[in-house]
This record gives structure tokens, C-alpha cells and sequence, in this order.
């Protein structure tokens, strides 16, 4: 007889090809890793951007670690790639990838970023698999983000309602914390088998403004690379997006501030948003899991660092 099996009995490994000296380098060994899956409820395009801002920024120096099988995981007929034609001929095929890569934050300092489209198919495989990755690399951490729309105003700071195994990070964080169903993401899976599996894993879901979830919305994609620094101690790149911010955040002023219509939505959600804020106390982001606030030696230590490093960049 069988025993009972959870998932696919096909190879996890199989859907993936690895770079192998690198993956077996000591140096990968403990290091956090943060996760962004592009195609399921990215309101405001926040993962998209922070995937974007991670691994296309002029100063990136982003190695690659293993690529998933795109063959195997994505449904081409209901989310077909982009291509070019060109006037007689085609060119700049977008093939989907998903991949991990290795990087370095602001000080240097190495992290594992695990990028690019929600697989369609073989979920628990694909979720056996980065599993798998997570423990033979021995990662300390995963942290992954994605973004839903929520009735709330784009005049107030970017909420977050944080899941996951490691209390210390999500008390006193999250902005809201409901009890309600919801359709699945891969990953809410991969959180549920790395939590299986005992290994650290923190979700971040960063609430946009309903009214701006169908556009580009920067602010919030800068408070989830704040929220992903937070939790793994990494300096992540926000420079460029802060000043997409501001301009978007200028276009809105001029839309609400030609119709009183849409002024009075955003009044009437400030004044819900503010009453349910009314005597809720959230721990600020530079706290640690003792809710101590760094003192000025360590910031100064980590800001010298920063500049150094910048400095040194051709």
C-alpha cells in the first residue's frame, strides 16, 4: 500500500537548474532571504517594483543561483509573454523567469532574493523545492512581500498586516489583523511548508489605497522594502522610488483637488482611518525584538559604512 503523500511525487529538484559553484559556496550559507512573486493581487504594483528597484538598478550587482523551469510552471494561454514586431520581424521575446539570485544590500552585506512570475501549476512541488532550497542553504530568515487594496487613504502612512512564525516581528506591527478567507498565493503556501518545516518565514502584506491599487503607487512599494529591511537587517535601495513617490504624489494632489467629489472619499476615509488609529500604539520600525531603539553609536556606525561603500562605487 501507499503511503499518504502531500503534493507531487515528481523530483522538486528537477524544476530547477542551479549555478553549482556558487550554490555550494559556504558564502551562501545563512543568509536572509526575501521573496516576490509578480501576477496575483499586486496592488499598486508593489512587487513589481520592488523586484524592479532589487535587480535593475544601475548599481546591481546581482548574481544568479538557480532558475525555475518556466515550462513546467506557467500557464503560456492565460498569461501570454510579450514580444516585439518590428516593422518585418520579430524581436524582444519577454520570457517569464523566476529565479534566485544572490545580492548585497547597501553595506554590503549578502542576501538571497527569490524573484519573478506566480507559478500557474505544481504548486506543492514548486513549494518542495524552494523548501528544499531554504535548508540546504540554510537560510535564516525568508521574508516575503505582496500587496492587496484597502479603504484607506493615500494621506496616511502605508499599513502592513504581518503573518508568519517569528512573534517579534509582527507584534505591534501590523495596522490590521482580520480573520477571514481569502484565495490562496503561492505564497501563502510556501509559508505554511517552510513553517512545517521549522524554518523562519515572515509574510508582509502591504495595504494600498483602493482607489490607486490599479496604478503604479511607489510610496508603497517603499514601505515594503522598509518593512523587508527591517525584518532582515538589510539597508534596501528606496532613493529612486521616493522620488517617483513625490511625483505621483503630486498628480494625485492635482486630480483630488479638481473634484470635490473624490476630495470628499478621501475625507471621509481619513476620518475613518484616523478614528480606528485613535490609541493604537505600533512599534516603529528601527526597534529589535526587545523594542529598544538603536542608540547613536549604532547608527552613526552603520551610516559611515553606507557612505564608505557608496564612495568606493566607480
Amino acid at each position: 500500500m501507499f503511503e499518504r503523500i502531500s503534493g507531487s511525487l515528481l523530483d522538486p529538484e528537477a524544476l530547477y537548474a542551479s549555478n553549482i559553484e556558487l550554490f555550494h559556496s559556504p558564502e551562501l550559507r545563512g543568509l536572509n532571504m526575501l521573496m516576490g512573486f509578480t501576477g496575483f493581487a499586486d496592488a499598486g504594483h508593489v512587487v513589481r517594483q520592488i523586484n524592479a528597484e532589487l535587480l535593475d538598478g544601475s548599481d546591481v550587482d546581482a548574481e544568479v543561483v538557480a532558475v525555475f523551469d518556466a515550462d513546467q510552471l506557467i500557464d503560456y494561454r492565460s498569461r501570454r509573454p510579450h514580444i516585439s514586431f518590428v516593422e518585418d520581424h520579430l524581436q524582444d521575446y519577454q520570457a517569464p523567469k523566476l529565479a534566485l539570485y544572490r545580492l548585497k544590500d547597501g553595506l554590503g552585506q549578502p542576501f538571497l532574493l527569490l524573484a519573478g512570475f506566480e507559478p500557474d501549476l505544481q504548486w506543492e512541488r514548486f513549494s518542495r523545492a524552494v523548501v528544499g532550497i531554504v535548508e540546504k542553504l540554510d537560510v535564516n530568515l525568508v521574508a516575503w512581500i505582496h500587496s492587496i487594496p484597502m479603504p484607506v487613504p493615500h494621506t496616511r502612512p502605508v499599513g502592513v498586516t504581518v503573518h508568519g512564525n517569528r512573534p517579534e516581528l509582527i507584534e505591534g506591527i501590523s495596522s490590521w489583523k482580520p480573520t477571514v478567507e481569502v484565495p490562496a498565493a503561492i505564497g501563502h503556501i510556501l509559508e505554511l511548508r517552510l513553517t512545517e518545516a521549522e524554518r523562519n518565514v515572515a509574510g508582509y502584506v502591504i495595504h494600498v489605497p483602493h482607489y490607486l491599487s490599479e496604478a503604479e503607487y511607489p510610496p508603497a512599494a517603499v514601505a515594503g522594502l522598509e518593512y523587508l529591511g527591517a525584518a532582515t537587517s538589510l539597508m534596501l535601495p528606496t532613493d529612486r522610488l521616493r522620488e517617483a513617490g513625490r511625483e505621483v504624489g503630486r498628480q494625485i494632489a492635482e486630480q483630488i483637488e479638481a473634484s470635490e467629489e473624490v476630495q470628499q472619499v478621501v475625507a471621509n476615509l481619513e476620518t475613518r482611518y484616523d478614528e480606528k488609529a485613535e490609541g493604537t500604539v505600533r512599534r516603529s520600525l528601527l526597534a529589535d525584538e526587545n523594542d529598544e531603539l538603536p542608540n547613536a553609536e549604532d547608527i552613526g556606525a552603520a551610516v559611515e559604512a553606507y557612505l564608505a561603500r557608496k564612495d568606493s562605487r566607480p
